[in-house]
């Protein structure tokens, strides 16, 4: 097995509790209630500018510009059709300003933004890159099974489903696991050792997420 892989299988519980979660499953068939959506987009906005930081460090710390560059494609979509889709949704959800700008966050978030800031100021690209390729790989894992989406489904849910499935993400995520892979090969036992607990810390807090969207609203 590449080291992702590796990774990942030491997680496997865990892993699979993410990839067909209650919550995950109740969006893609368009049964969230709309308060528990509204709370889960709120935190995962707010998720947001813990990840594009992380990234934007990995981006001036990786090897380099080749490997640098499809992150830096991939950030172009966070902030563009990404942030279109929350604020539509937000409006459709009639989520107040102030939980769009200064939400109060759950502590699972808290947690993640925690994490994220911690592997960017390491300045260890191999820890950055174990927490991003959670990050996403995750969200393919519980995507991938429901898209495409019902044609019915409401934009709310179906497009979130299309944002974090298909060839796109899929290439995204496949980079992402490239760049682990690559960075595991050249790190030292400690820096392994980093590496590994930030990816567990990572699939962790991910689970606890879910959790708590789904106890929400």
């Amino acid at each position: 097995m590449t080291p992702s892989q590796t990774l990942r299988a030491a997680h496997s519980a865990e892993w699979e509790a993410i990839a067909g979660h209650p919550f995950t499953i109740a969006l893609a068939g368009g049964s969230l209630p709309p308060a528990r959506l509204a709370w889960y987009l709120v935190q995962d906005y707010a998720f947001i500018d813990g990840f594009v930081r992380l990234a934007a460090s990995a981006i001036a710390t990786a090897p380099s510009l080749a490997d640098s560059v499809p992150l830096a494609q991939f950030l172009a979509v966070i902030t563009g059709p990404e942030n279109t889709y929350f604020q539509r949704a937000f409006d459709l959800l009639d989520v107040p300003r102030a939980d769009r700008v200064a939400p109060r966050l759950a502590p699972q978030t808290k947690a993640f933004q925690a994490l994220m800031a911690e592997a960017a100021a390491s300045g260890e690209y191999g820890r950055m890159i174990a927490v991003l390729t959670v990050a996403e790989w995750s969200y393919l894992s519980w995507a991938t099974p429901h898209n495409p989406p019902a044609p019915d489904l409401p934009f709310q849910f179906a497009e979130w489903i299309t944002l974090h499935a298909g060839p796109g993400f899929e290439a995204v995520v496949a980079y992402l696991r490239g760049q682990l892979d690559a960075a595991w090969e050249r790190a030292d036992p400690d820096l392994r050792a980093r590496m590994q607990a930030d990816f567990a810390r990572a699939v962790r807090l991910e689970r606890a997420f879910f959790d708590a969207a789904w106890q929400a609203g």
